[in-house]
């Protein structure tokens, strides 16, 4: 009985280490870009100047709609 709470303890802490791992390396860009959310790309657009305030709030109700 031991011996199977044994292997499971074993099991889990590689899960949890592999799955850390992959979780750091995919925010650091390592596995691929992280996809950005429409709305932050929005927010960047409106604040460099490349879209005026109607076009940022038409473009931000239209992602608050559920379709």
């Amino acid at each position: 009985m031991i011996r199977i709470v044994m292997f499971l303890f074993v099991v889990a802490v590689i899960a949890v280490v592999f799955f850390g791992a992959a979780l750091v390396l995919r925010s650091a860009g390592v596995l691929g870009p992280v996809p950005e959310d429409p709305r932050e790309i929005l927010k960047r657009r409106y604040a460099a100047g490349e879209i005026d305030e109607d076009e940022y709030l038409r473009r931000m109700s239209g992602l608050s709609q559920d379709w």
